[in-house]
This record gives C-alpha cells, structure tokens and sequence, in this order.
C-alpha cells in the first residue's frame, strides 16, 4: 500500500486555476462567502451564513483556535536594501515562552535578499503602546535553507508585544500583493487565541460570532484545539511522485479537556474546521496509537508515512484518544505537546472525523490530496462546479462543507 501510495504522481491532482479566480481579498462581510455543500452524494450552492441548517443536531465542529503572527520584519540597510526575516519558529524554546521573552530569543527564520546581508547587525525602531524600542537581528547558523537569528530589543516588552508592532502579517504568496492594514484582522479567524502561526487556518475565516451563536442555538458543540501553521503549508509538491515531497513538521497543542470532549461525541457527527483541524485530530489518533505499542514515549511525533506503516491495534478513536489521557495522567499533566508531519494522501483511512469545511485548495498541493483522501475523485466534479459557478479560490475565498 505505502509502495502505491508513494508512487501517486502529483499531475493527477492537477487542474486549471485562472489567475482572476484567486480572491486577493476578502468580501466585505465573512459569512457571505459561497459555501458549496457535498452532502448525502448531492453537491449544492448555498452561502456560508447557510452551515448551522446544513449540519445534523448534536454535531461537534473541531477549530484550530492558533492566531496568526506579525512573522515578516523588514529591516532596512543604509545601502537602502530591504532584508526581510521571516520568523517561523523559536529555537530551542516553546512559542509561549519566546513570546513571554522581555530582552532576547532566537527564531528560526527565512531570510529574504539573504546575500545582501554579509554579517553583522540588522536593526531599526518601532513604536509600541509601552514607548519606542529598538529591535536588533544577528543572523548566527544555518538549519536547513533557514537560519537562526538572535533578537534582542530595549523598552522591556515582551516578544509577542515587540513583533505585533515591528512585523508585519505573512499573506500568502500567492496572493500577490503586500499586506495592508485591514489583513491584520481579516487574515485572522474571529476565535484565534493562541499565537504562533505564521499562515492561517483560512476555513475559519468564514466564521462570525453570528453564525457561531447559531451553531450553538442549534444543539451544535464546538471544540477548539491548536496547530500552529508553518510557511510549508505553502510548500508546493514540486516532485513526479508525491513519495518523494517531504512533508513540513508543525506543532500540536492539546488539552485533557479538549479529548475528553471529542470523546463523548463518539455517536455522533464531527466536522473539522480546516485542513489543520484535520491534521490535528488524525495526528492524534496516530499519538494514541504510538502508545500502545511504546507507553512510555516522552514525546509524540508522527511522521508523514507513520499511518502506512504502524500497526493501528484496529483501534478506534476514543480508544487511541484515551491512550493520550492516560498519558497525561501518568505524567500528571493536563495537556500535550506534540509534532506532526503527517501526510494524508489517497489511500489513507480517516479514523476521526465524518466531515470538513475547506476552502478551495491550490493545484498540485498536499491539501488537494488531503482532500481527495476524504471524497475521492469527487473533488474533480466540486471544483469544476466552482469554477463554472463563479466561486473564489484560496485563502481569501470561497468555501467547503464535504459530508460524504
């Protein structure tokens, strides 16, 4: 199975996207975007506002609850070249921690104009609420084809405070433009909370306090868990054979609370908001399923082909769920931290949930097969649908809600 999967050529998932159908930016109010409905075998157009009537009572819709950083901080040189560093991670520490730092952390970052910058320090000031402050970058290894990068800074705020107001949010690329200051809350979901994103879980941008309010008034649960995005979600699958793509690594936060809740609603419909919803509840699946075979692992990691080659024990969900909450009560803690590279390709079997809102996803692209994993070659019939019907494409478009 893991030689077929591995063997899936990437131009399979292939289809014509014009330029013009990329939304460049959001409608002016989020839930009216077009939500395009694959449910009981029946593809339908309805608007977003539509999801609480869409949805069967008593249905849990999982979100990723990560907030999206000001990652991109733009340094200026007296040549007037522009170096742009581009935060993905801190070295060495937690994302909580690094943003709690009051004088110094180290990130590790994509550098842009890389060359121009021989050695040194990169510096310049900001204003923030608590006073100017002075932020300085020494570049000091490589790790891969990033770097890691000292910051230090004046003024006593802390990192999280020093970033907000010194960088600037990481629209995708392909959107083609620069960010403007409206992107600093429409980039964002109305329920993000825990930072450390540098994209963001873009499903969940449709949502208003409106349409959650009438998810609940409608008997519908909701659960939020955190994956914080990193830039290889953008990552296109440049190899023939998508075996040969080496699938991003990003972090997973979750709660004893958080398990317990998906847990009860064994019997009934669970929807994840999002790719990274998805690739959060499966990754855990996959961590409980590490358990027992290892229960004394101290840290979880699922690598992208671990699902085509572990032993699942023919375990369903709560049961590998519920190896994690044992777990945690032996180490007498209440939440997890844990990494996923998790590739979800056709061929693979969801163990979690029954149904996904998504936005459309780019040619070629890991979502696109994670999609297809999930409604087959269907997502040909959705997509052609959305083209002929004039949806909008990518992180600032339209929307899906696949129940197959």
């Amino acid at each position: 199975m893991l030689n077929d999967l591995k063997n899936i050529r990437i131009d399979e998932y292939n289809y014509p996207l014009p330029d013009e159908r990329i939304a460049r930016y959001p409608l002016a109010e989020r839930d009216h975007s077009k939500l395009l409905c694959l449910k009981d075998g029946v593809l339908a157009e309805h608007r977003f506002y539509d999801l609480p009537s869409l949805l069967p009572q008593g249905a849990l819709l999982v979100f990723n609850d990560t907030k999206v950083i000001h990652a991109r901080l733009l340094f200026r040189k007296e040549t007037g070249a522009t170096i742009e560093i581009f935060c993905l991670e801190p070295h060495n520490m937690a994302v909580s921690e690094a943003f709690e730092q009051r004088e110094q952390c180290s990130w590790v970052c994509f550098i842009g104009n890389n060359k121009k910058w021989k050695d040194g320090v990169m510096s310049g000031r900001w204003q923030a609420a608590t006073g100017e402050f002075e932020l300085s970058a020494r570049r000091r290894e490589a790790v891969g084809n990033a770097w890691v990068v000292d910051f230090s800074w004046t003024g006593g705020a802390s990192f999280a405070e020093v970033i907000e107001n010194a960088g600037v949010i990481p629209l995708p690329p392909y959107l083609g433009r620069d960010a403007e200051e409206s992107d600093a809350t429409r980039y964002q979901t109305v329920y993000a909370h825990y930072e450390g994103s540098v994209a963001a879980p873009t499903a969940g941008l449709h949502f208003t306090d409106r349409v959650i309010e009438q998810l609940h008034n409608k008997g519908i649960d909701t659960e939020y868990l955190t994956l914080h995005v990193g830039a290889g979600t953008f990552k296109p699958v440049s190899s023939e054979h998508i075996g040969d793509h080496e699938m991003h690594v990003e972090k997973i936060h979750v709660t004893a609370g958080n398990l317990r809740h998906i847990c009860a609603h064994s019997e009934t419909a669970r929807v994840a908001v999002g790719t990274t919803s998805v690739r959060t509840m499966e990754s855990l699946y996959w961590f409980g399923v590490q358990l027992q075979h290892d229960p004394g692992m101290e840290y979880m990691h699922v690598s992208q082909w671990d699902p085509y080659t572990l032993d699942d024990c023919g375990m369903g969900y709560a049961d590998a769920y519920g190896n994690i909450l044992k777990w945690m009560e032996r180490n007498g803690v209440e939440d997890m931290t844990g990494e996923t590279q998790l590739m979800i390709a056709p061929g693979y079997r969801y163990r979690t949930i029954t149904g996904m809102v998504t936005n459309f996803h780019q040619p070629k692209s890991t979502l696109l097969l994670l999609v297809s994993a999930f409604i087959g070659d269907r997502w040909k019939e959705a997509y052609r649908y959305a083209l002929d019907h004039g949806f909008r494409f990518l992180s600032y478009g339209d929307s899906c809600l696949f129940m197959p």
